[in-house]
């Protein structure tokens, strides 16, 4: 059963990278990669950024770009970093990679070659949004509690229209009773306010996904949460 809902769109920013997407751990693991010989250990964080953005800019865009995948995706075979790391140069990963739960990590693989490589490659683009659902009955809001991701994705997809590519590609999810790609349509969610019935929420995700929500206030919105098999 589908549930009704009023939504606001609050703020709406593009942004280019995420906070905290790259930490002290993950330029030592770069650097290990890379073979680095020197003691990152005793780096302070400014300077161990620095050595590895100059380490990585010291290679081939591709080959940069295969230390990265390596770091990012260890769940893939060399043969598949290879192929994704040839094929970043020129295409728009973080949108068009096939299996969209890899956005995210490339997206950020993407905000960091960028600068190594003075724009070599393709300027990512993501969203910030924030916005409150409303709803008429506390009912209704039970499904933000039991599968947040989805009924985000679903309340979110609802309001662009039939004709809109998160709708056509995602079709059966989106209708249906689960949605494990959800997590890779909005990378980052959380619930900032809950005032009964209303709710307020914040996420990052691809300007691919959410543009439409570039020039909307509100809308009505349906949404349904994932179920048992």
């Amino acid at each position: 059963m589908q549930s009704k809902f009023t939504v606001q769109i609050d703020t709406f920013h593009k942004v280019n990278k995420i906070q905290n997407a790259w930490l002290n751990e993950d330029f030592k693991a770069l650097m290990t990669i890379m073979d680095f010989d020197d003691d990152v250990d005793a780096m302070d964080a400014a300077e161990l950024r620095e050595m590895c953005m100059m380490s990585l800019n010291d290679l081939d865009p591709d080959e940069a770009a295969k230390v990265l995948l390596t770091h990012l995706f260890p769940e893939l075979s060399k043969g598949k970093i290879d192929q994704i790391s040839h094929d970043m140069i020129d295409d728009r990963s973080w949108e068009e990679y096939p299996d969209c739960l890899f956005h995210e990590r490339l997206f950020n693989a993407y905000t960091l070659l960028r600068e190594a490589f003075n724009g070599t490659f393709a300027k990512p683009t993501g969203v910030e949004l924030t916005f409150t659902v409303t709803a008429a009955h506390d009912e209704d809001m039970a499904i933000f509690d039991e599968s947040l991701h989805s009924s985000i994705v679903r309340l979110l997809a609802s309001g662009q229209g039939d004709d809109a590519l998160i709708n056509r590609l995602y079709e059966d999810q989106i209708q249906g009773t689960q949605f494990p790609e959800a997590p890779g349509l909005v990378w980052q969610l959380k619930q900032i306010a809950d005032g009964g019935l209303t709710r307020q929420f914040s996420l990052v995700s691809s300007y691919f996904w959410m543009e439409n929500f570039e020039q909307v206030d509100t809308f009505k919105a349906v949404s349904h949460a994932d179920l048992d098999d």
